[in-house]
């Protein structure tokens, strides 16, 4: 049972990388292209792989932070649940007395 809980922590903790870092590249590529980033085909990837976190993010969060702070709230959100991910997989590993790793 402590494998399968480990597999699913290390999978939502991947799901959680890959969306902070397309979000990282999105925000990178948005200050490089400007104006003209709605015609970038990589800036329009990055919007996609990004959608769904955040349109949760836009759900949580209370309506005076505007459309454009979304993202940001959105990357940070992110990152304290990475830790809390990593937190949680090690909590299991020592209470098996597994040794997980990094």
């Amino acid at each position: 049972m402590a494998q399968f809980e480990i597999l699913l922590l290390s999978i939502a903790r991947a799901l959680v990388e890959v969306a902070g870092f397309a979000l990282l590249g999105q925000g990178a590529l948005a200050v490089l292209a400007g104006k003209r980033r709605q015609d970038n085909f990589a800036y329009r990837i990055f919007q996609i792989v990004t959608a769904p976190a955040i349109r949760l993010v836009r759900a949580i969060t209370p309506r005076f932070i505007i459309d454009a702070h979304v993202p940001l709230v959105a990357f940070f959100l992110l990152l304290w649940l990475w830790i809390a991910l990593a937190f949680a997989k090690r909590y299991v590993c020592a209470l098996h007395g597994l040794d997980c790793g990094a």
